[in-house]
């Protein structure tokens, strides 16, 4: 029997509110942006390339400023990060709303950029790696769940350009930003020692068998920044993931743009559009789950292979037929869903948590990366050929080399140190 503490154990009030904080911020900053994508695109006369640009300046700026947010939420913890963050994103949606110039447009989501990387991934899931060992695939599953959920918001985005218009909405959306963020942040708690805790929730004093012996300690890896910047499995992990980044950010962005050019309505595409962060919650949790207890590389390849499965039947919707959304929205959906999860404990389990903060946001910085080129990409392929086909079937390939990269990953030469977080 293990001995639980007798304070309260805020590791799991730290997920749900990472979870409420990733369903709002990634169902307005990032689910939503496809929703907006064709109002500007009639209003302003900009191509799609254009547009596109700003996901990928949003991408840029966040990888750019991971690696940073990972040395501060180190040092700070992550309640001032995210409070800080959520006003400097409501500020870049009002300015949004305003933007009469592509300088304006991109300029908003500079600030945009620089809010979300203050308050979503790297610091909510270096903030729940703290508080979770054993179950840090489920409680991670959990956080990033909120990412799935945020998809419900697209509808309600539709919905409020359809009564008012995009530059309203954004405002709207801005202060509804204002109203929750920050008062979720305050529920943050640094490191679970500050607290007279061991991860998940177990005591200072480790427990004893009844001869009176402690438990046998579990080896955890302990590796630093700067080593692990060094190592071939960083580099693993970062450009598998990079090929993720680039895949799911192109196909969210340009879900509905593509299904209305091979004339699916818009009433339609929103429903594909909401479907698929909603049928990621499955892979996100089951994925959490299975990744405690099974080969979490292995897990990681099979989202993978289901990703590239996925961007196969996408490609084939508009010659083959619309019944192909629904194998594309299961396997992508939970296929990036899952893979998704894992990306936090893969670097927690070969780096440990020593300097966990900076090694995650550095690896999150190499995957923005692939933010950064998918959607211009896939802007570009349509701008010049009027088809998005031939991207699709390129980034089924992708995942292909996702997987290998995730395969291939070695345990890093690193000390290690004994815990009793059993």
């Amino acid at each position: 029997m293990h001995r639980k503490s007798s304070r309260p154990f805020f590791g799991w009030w730290i997920v749900g509110a990472s979870f409420l904080i990733a369903l709002y911020v990634g169902g307005v900053l990032f689910y939503g942006f496809t929703a907006i994508f064709e109002p500007i695109a009639n209003e302003m006369g900009w191509s799609y390339t254009q547009i596109s640009l700003a996901a990928s300046i949003r991408g840029m700026e966040m990888g750019l400023l991971a690696p940073l947010m990972g040395i501060l939420v180190d040092r700070w913890g992550p309640r001032r990060l995210i409070f800080g963050g959520s006003v400097i994103s409501a500020v870049g949606l009002i300015l949004l709303s305003y933007a009469t110039s592509l300088g304006m447009f991109y300029g908003a989501f500079i600030l945009i950029a620089i809010g979300t990387s203050s308050c979503t991934i790297t610091v909510l899931l270096t903030a729940v790696a703290n508080w979770f060992r054993r179950r840090v695939g489920l409680a991670s599953g959990i956080t990033v769940s909120g990412f799935g959920f945020g998809g419900l918001l697209i509808p309600l985005t539709v919905k409020l350009i359809d009564l008012y218009d995009w530059r309203l909405t954004m405002t709207i959306l801005a202060l509804g930003m204002l109203v929750t963020v920050p008062a979720l942040s305050l529920l943050f708690r640094h490191k679970p020692e500050q607290s007279g805790h061991l991860p998940d929730g177990q005591a200072e004093n480790p427990a004893t068998f009844d001869n009176g012996s402690s438990p046998p300690p579990i080896v955890e890896a302990s590796v630093k920044g700067t080593q692990a910047l060094k190592s071939s499995t960083f580099w693993h992990i970062a450009l598998a993931f990079m090929f993720y980044s680039m895949i799911v950010t192109a196909a969210i962005t340009h879900v509905m743009p593509y299904l209305s050019s091979i004339g699916i309505a818009r009433s339609t595409s929103s429903l594909v559009a909401t479907s698929m962060p909603l049928t990621s919650i499955g892979g996100r949790l089951s994925f959490g789950w299975i990744g405690d207890k099974l080969e979490k590389k292995w897990l990681a390849a099979g989202g993978f292979a289901m990703m590239s499965l996925g961007m196969l039947c996408f490609s084939y919707v508009s010659s083959i037929g619309i019944w192909l959304l629904v194998p594309f929205i299961v396997l992508f959906g939970i296929g990036y869903g899952g893979s998704n999860v894992l990306r936090l404990s893969l670097t927690r389990e070969y780096f440990g948590i020593t300097s966990f903060g900076t090694i995650f946001g550095s690896i999150i910085g190499v995957n923005m990366l692939g933010g950064l080129i998918g959607p211009p990409l896939a802007g570009w392929v349509f701008d010049n050929w009027h088809s998005y086909q031939g991207i699709w079937l390129v980034f089924a390939g992708v995942s292909v080399a996702a997987l290998i990269s995730v395969l291939t990953i070695r345990p890093v030469r690193a000390t290690f140190k004994p815990t009793n977080k059993t």
